[in-house]
């Protein structure tokens, strides 16, 4: 139920508006005021089609709430006559109010109170009064009908989570929600590194230093511990890497005796994954891996390479691929001793998914370090002549440069989320009228600890590096994930605060012209973009464009506190429609953050 306790709102008001397609006036109030400010300017200028003026009105210009760019349509003539045509065919109406020219530009503004009333009361009914029961403001239905497989965060089994998967997973997962909010079905993939010899090598060093019941107690840790301590002998004993390899050859041929252990270990990898997962906000629909491609599917693929003509052969025995006249140099698939690589399990992973779950889109979230491995594997699928091979897309991101523990030791996501959580429940201790009102201060601090990681990887656009900081990525001033969170508490606590006005009016009671004041009227504008930022997202799949979204509310609702005050107004009824305001910009934060797979905060 709404803070209005109004149990069902009455339904969205008809407006007397052309339907443009892909607009949503239910949804999205700016698709509304853009439509009444294109039809304006169709009265004046019929030949220019609805759409295409759509298009080109944009928001947000301090000239005023709507700008309409008029070189842009190219229409022949003076820009500025036709700016003309349009001011003087100009009529007030149910949303706009005015328009003025500039020169080659012209720039409308809504009326303050419709545009306040439709804004407000859509975000109301699209978080509280949905057929889901979920909150769906920003959402669309633009991809219904269409499903994306998205492949991400990808560790290796029997290892402990290392933070170098960390850009993948809060990536991928971040992709899966922006799909989602668009109205795609989404399959989330996790495609496990576990095959190969390092396997062998395990297997290998288990028979000399491992202990079942280390095992049993922790076995990402045991196995990771074993591994070094192989690793180390095999740095002086060739013989180990000999084993390594035929313990895979063993793997590879199908032999239960070796693949009995494996499958333990691998079930103990995936268990304790999930665990991490879970804390992070980030859940799989399967768990693949290498081991998963069918030995059919491994095989057709090699046969196939061959059959076109794509494979040679070196020296050594082994199968080649040669894409030098497409400069992506040339690839192995298969190794000498008949053994598979990567992109042997790659090209008949994506076919086999392919076959399985036929995708509109199949997405590979995986560092820029790997472009060339990546552009091969979709090159050659494409030479394979495979129709959809097109639907094949590589997310893309930069490195995290001196990410370790503030000790500076070896990092794993657990170190990382551990000290981040001390540091923050010192901060909040600090404030002992505030600590004591938490119901769980650990998980409180956890998640303000894990917001300040997503928050310092996803701010910039995901291809960039960036140096990982952990005095800027902890503080609670600037830009930064706990800022976030102090933020989403401040809005939250309005209605503790004020409970004398709750509950609020119906929204079509609430008088929207007791909040005109600039500072208003910019938070509520960034309230009615929120829908277009989510399209934005998709077309560039980059969650940085809606972090930047999240800090501009969160600024802008920084500095309305004093301006805006709830407390101590005498005006109740300029007191409500505030208060109604700054809770629906909890809403719209929350979702935004949620988006960004974050747990808004209540208190802190």
């Amino acid at each position: 139920m709404s803070y209005s306790g109004t149990p069902q709102p009455a339904p969205p008001p008809a407006y007397n508006y052309p339907s443009i397609p892909g607009t949503d006036f239910s949804r999205a109030p700016l698709d509304l005021f853009r439509t009444a400010v294109a039809a304006q300017v169709n009265r004046a200028i019929p030949t220019l089609s609805l759409d295409k003026i759509f298009d080109g009105v944009d928001i947000l210009k301090k000239e005023g709430d709507f700008c309409v760019a008029m070189p842009r349509f190219r229409l022949g003539g003076k820009p500025d006559d036709w700016c003309k045509k349009v001011v003087d065919a100009f009529e007030p109406d149910e949303c706009i109010e005015s328009v003025k020219q500039a020169g080659a530009f012209l720039y409308f503004n809504a009326k303050p109170e419709t545009f306040a009333r439709v804004v407000l009361s859509t975000i109301e009914r699209e978080t509280y009064h949905t057929e889901s029961k979920l909150p769906e403001y920003g959402l669309n239905k633009s991809g219904s009908g269409k499903s994306v497989l998205i492949e991400y965060s990808s560790p290796n089994i029997a290892k402990q989570f290392h933070i170098g998967h960390l850009r993948s997973t809060i990536i991928g997962q971040f992709l899966i929600n922006l799909y989602q909010a668009n109205g795609w079905k989404t399959i989330a993939t996790n495609y496990l590194g576990d095959w190969g010899k390092q396997f062998g090598l395990i297997a290998v060093g288990f028979e000399k230093y491992g202990s079942e019941e280390a095992l049993e107690k922790d076995a990402i840790k045991h196995l990771y511990e074993v591994y070094v301590k192989i690793n180390k002998d095999a740095d002086t004993d060739p013989a180990v890497h000999d084993a390594a390899r035929a313990y895979f050859k063993r793997m590879e041929d199908g032999d239960e005796s070796a693949l009995k252990q494996w499958r333990v270990w691998r079930e103990h990898s995936i268990e304790k994954y999930r665990e991490e997962y879970a804390r992070l906000n980030v859940h799989f629909d399967l768990y693949l891996g290498e081991s998963t491609v069918s030995r059919e599917y491994l095989n057709n693929a090699v046969d196939r390479l061959e059959e076109v003509g794509l494979v040679t052969g070196a020296e050594d025995g082994a199968k080649l691929i040669d894409l030098e006249k497409y400069k992506l140099g040339k690839a192995v698939v298969r190794k000498k001793d008949g053994t598979t690589l990567y992109l042997t399990r790659d090209i008949g992973g994506a076919i086999e998914r392919y076959d399985k779950y036929k995708p509109d889109k199949m997405i590979y979230v995986i560092s820029s370090q790997q472009d060339m491995h990546v552009a091969q594997f979709i090159k050659v699928v494409t030479l394979l002549g495979y129709p959809w091979a097109d639907r094949l897309q590589h997310v893309n991101y930069g490195l995290v440069l001196g990410m370790s523990t503030r000790k500076g030791t070896a990092v794993f996501l657990d170190d990382i989320i551990r000290e981040a959580t001390e540091v923050m429940h010192e901060q909040m201790k600090k404030n002992e009228e505030k600590y004591a009102a938490v119901e769980d201060p650990e998980v409180t601090s956890r998640e303000l600890g894990i917001t300040a990681i997503k928050i310092q990887d996803m701010q910039a656009k995901r291809i960039n590096n960036y140096t990982f900081n952990w005095t800027r990525m902890l503080s609670f001033e600037g830009d930064t994930g706990p800022y976030l969170q102090y933020a989403h508490v401040r809005l939250s606590s309005m209605a503790r605060k004020n409970p004398e006005l709750l509950p609020l009016p119906a929204a079509a009671s609430i008088n929207t012209d007791k909040i005109s004041e600039p500072k208003a009227r910019e938070i509520i504008m960034l309230l009615a973009s929120y829908p277009d930022v989510v399209k934005t997202a998709l077309d560039k799949l980059e969650p940085s464009g809606v972090v930047t979204f999240c800090f501009k509310l969160s600024h802008a609702i920084s500095s309305a506190w004093e301006l805006l005050a709830v407390k101590g107004e005498a005006d109740v009824e300029k007191a409500q429609a505030r208060l109604w305001l700054f809770l629906t910009a909890k809403d719209v934060l929350g979702a935004a953050m949620r988006l960004l797979s974050l747990t808004p905060l209540e208190r802190m």
